[in-house]
């Protein structure tokens, strides 16, 4: 299908800087860009439809376009600019693997290889999941294959040798499994073994460019991508002979003479920084460089179960991970360079682009050159990560509705993105061989951090779209504010929040690093407030890199609600070697901070809530003004009701400050509201919303140390309850009244 489509390389952005598009188009070779300024998404009659402001700038105009393609999985380049590397002799390659999808096609392990030209040579995965090894000296080809398969999930150490003094060609391949690191015990007999050979007199001829890991050079592109793990691959300029062979499989170190490149991948984690550098311990040091984001911290073929840390044995955590369908940056080229005026006043900003019938909108989040109001609103650009390209909703995971309970039906950008695999997946999805996504980067379309977006099935709209409704509050509302991101706090800690008497949440702020947690803490005990207009927030640790906060690691561990698990012994990140999975398994439950913490999650439907006697305190009394009754929050644009979609709770037991107001809580929930699996020891009946005490949304405030304090609605429907008729309800009322005396320089009261 047609399409025009982008991304912006510096989503998060500062006015004075300079930021690009990157532009790609099917159907289209010319395009109207125009920025505007985003006010509201959500297009529920309900609510104020979908409005954008257009903006003067000199970016505007009309623009070329093309299809712009991207280098899909994930690999290594090694350059060899001194020709160091084996090109026209004798040699041997080596590595241990663990292929997940052997039988998938052809494979790369190691290629220095042009296979139009019929020059070098290619070892990898052959047709039938069967090792093979492949040389070209420029006329002819030859090609050598096992004739036993490799296994899914097991360890194997593999290797080639061209002899050409004995004129010979030699496959040798020898499973290497313990308890630990295979799905398979070794108390059962296996014969993995082979050892193949062939006469061969062909001399590989040199090839120019890198040399590969994982994948293949084909002109521009890469291919025979390779899925699973592999450890410390290796080159000799001679013949290895099989006693060499099985010492190394047995874990000696590389022979020294005519040593080429031993690239040593327990090294190069998060002490020195270099995590997608590959460290070549060889006379040459001949690094490879990582693209597409190799998953490290992962067991090797030596991994024996003691330690469930890469930090506490780095000479058993070598394996990598490769993914054919990774991508952390498609490297497209600009299309569009803008330079943002120092005085330009922040907000969420898109580039429109449009072509005939044909039309997108490119996100970017601008901040002030420096702070202008006492508001900020926090974008929540980690969970916008998070969530990035999501492709539970089409089917690829089982279930799906029975988690929204609603039918499946998918729309245009749905069908979009399952045409764009190159576009990449989400940390909510598998990759082809079934392992979790676990970094997730903006450097890529991404067709969920769009204004209009909805969610499949339920036809709410989520995360991006769904802050939209707080944007359009703000503005309809008349308060001043500037848009900071998570990106943003990331980088500057708590410095980027001293600045404002109140920071506002997202509907979904779920994704928190611990630079984020921390800053957050400090700013509360420092004085400042915080309006958490959402739920299930600060829920899940994830790192960045310095270098690199365009591109955010989580993983997935054995509690929360999850689409995939991190597999023993890989329960760290490699950003930054700390323990990944839930912040409430690490001690700091969001209760601690936000005085509410997930309970549920349901799609069905969207309740109100009822006041509590704590809001009748004098204390907190002041937020329900021009509130009558003791109802609110019975009408939303998310599913008729203010409170769902996923819903927080009060509770002392999880840290819920003792002095905490607890001012009103929500009417009960069907039973398509489930507690929450981090809270369920046995499974039971009797945990639906219909059944359970604890699956309910709380509305709280407490005050901290100086001066400070936070609201939380308990609700990431609440935000999208804002924009209802032209804003005069409750909701609104509410959160205006808390908002207002928040950003006063005053005494709460």
């Amino acid at each position: 299908m047609n399409y025009v489509t982008g991304y912006c390389r510096e989503l998060c952005a500062r006015a004075g800087q300079t930021v690009n598009f990157m532009l790609s188009a099917e159907g289209a070779s010319t395009a109207e860009v125009h920025l505007v300024r985003l006010i509201h998404g959500d297009e529920h009659p309900g609510g104020p439809g979908f409005v954008e402001r257009e903006v003067d700038a000199a970016c505007n105009g009309s623009v070329a376009l093309s299809h712009q393609p991207t280098r899909l999985g994930s690999f290594v380049e090694v350059a060899d600019p001194g020709h160091h590397l084996p090109g026209n002799g004798s040699f041997s390659v080596y590595a241990f693997v663990c292929p997940t999808l052997p039988q998938k096609g052809r494979q790369t392990i190691v290629a220095r290889w042009d296979g139009g030209a019929k020059r070098g040579f290619w070892f990898g995965i052959g047709e039938g999941g069967m090792l093979s090894v492949q040389l070209g000296d420029g006329r002819e080809t030859v090609e050598l294959t096992g004739d036993r398969a490799l296994n899914p999930g097991l360890w194997y150490f593999v290797a080639a040798v061209v002899n050409l003094n004995a004129g010979e060609v030699r496959l040798y391949q020898h499973a290497v499994v313990n308890p630990w690191n295979s799905h398979l015990s070794d108390a059962f007999d296996r014969d993995d073994s082979v050892r193949a050979k062939s006469t061969c007199g062909l001399a590989p001829a040199r090839v120019e460019g890198p040399l590969m890991i994982a994948a293949s050079q084909q002109g521009d592109n890469v291919t025979a991508v390779y899925n699973g793990k592999i450890d410390r691959p290796g080159l000799h300029a001679r013949a290895l002979s099989e006693a060499e062979l099985d010492a190394l499989r047995d874990g000696g170190t590389p022979p020294a003479p005519a040593i080429a490149a031993y690239w040593d991948t327990a090294l190069g984690y998060t002490d020195n920084g270099i995590g997608d550098t590959f460290v070549d311990t060889g006379p040459h040091q001949l690094h490879g460089l990582g693209r597409n984001r190799p998953v490290r911290a992962m067991t090797g073929h030596n991994w024996h179960g003691r330690n469930d840390c890469f930090r506490l044995a780095p000479q058993e955590y070598g394996g990598v991970q490769f993914a054919d369908d990774a991508i952390t940056d498609c490297e497209w080229q600009p299309t569009v360079t803008w330079e943002i005026p120092g005085d330009f006043p922040s907000g969420v900003y898109a580039l429109r682009v449009r072509a005939d019938a044909l039309e997108d909108h490119v996100p970017v989040f601008i901040r002030p050159a420096s702070p202008q109001a006492k508001i900020a609103m926090l974008m929540p650009t980690a969970s916008y990560l998070a969530y990035a390209n999501e492709h539970f909703a089409l089917a690829e995971q089982p279930g799906v509705e029975a988690v929204t309970g609603h039918t499946l039906t998918l729309h245009d950008w749905d069908y979009l993105l399952a045409a764009h695999p190159e576009w990449g997946k989400s940390t909510y999805d598998h990759h082809s061989d079934d392992a979790g996504v676990c970094y997730s980067s903006y450097r890529r379309p991404i067709v969920n951090l769009r204004p209009r977006h909805r969610m499949a099935g339920v036809g709410v709209p989520w995360q991006f779209p769904a802050d939209l409704s707080i944007i359009g509050f703000l503005e309809t509302q008349g308060f001043d504010y500037d848009v900071i991101t998570d990106e943003d706090l990331v980088r500057e800690g708590v410095d980027c929040l001293r600045p404002y008497n109140v920071v506002l949440n997202g509907t979904h702020s779920e994704y928190y690093s611990v630079e984020m947690m921390d800053a957050t803490e400090q700013y509360l005990s420092e004085g400042g407030r915080v309006m958490y207009l959402g739920a299930n927030g600060y829920y899940w640790v994830v790192a960045f890199r310095d270098s690199e906060p365009w591109c955010m690691e989580v993983r997935k561990l054995d509690a929360g609600s999850r689409a995939w698990q991190a597999k023993p012994g890989e329960y760290y990140m490699a950003t930054n070697g700390e323990r990944g999975g839930l912040w409430r398994n690490r001690g700091r439950a969001p209760q601690k901070i936000t005085g509410v913490g997930f309970a549920s999650e349901g799609m069905d439907d969207c309740v109100g809530y009822e006041r509590m006697p704590d809001s009748y305190d004098p204390a907190c009394s002041w937020m329900f003004d021009g509130v009558a009754g003791e109802r609110f929050g019975d009408e939303g644009l998310a599913l008729g009701g203010a409170a769902g979609l996923e819903v927080d709770r009060y509770d002392l037991s999880l840290g819920t400050p003792p002095d905490t107001w607890l001012l009103a809580t929500s009417d009960p929930f069907s039973d398509k509201y489930p507690l929450v699996v981090e809270d369920i020891m046995f499974n039971l009946p009797g945990t639906g919303g219909t059944q359970h005490f604890q699956v309910r949304a709380d509305m709280t405030y407490a005050k901290t140390r100086n001066g400070g304090a936070v609201w939380s609605s308990g609700s990431i429907a609440w935000g999208q309850a804002l924009p209802w008729n032209g804003g005069d309800n409750d909701c609104a009322r509410i959160t205006a009244n808390v908002l207002k005396r928040f950003a006063d320089e005053g005494p709460l009261g």
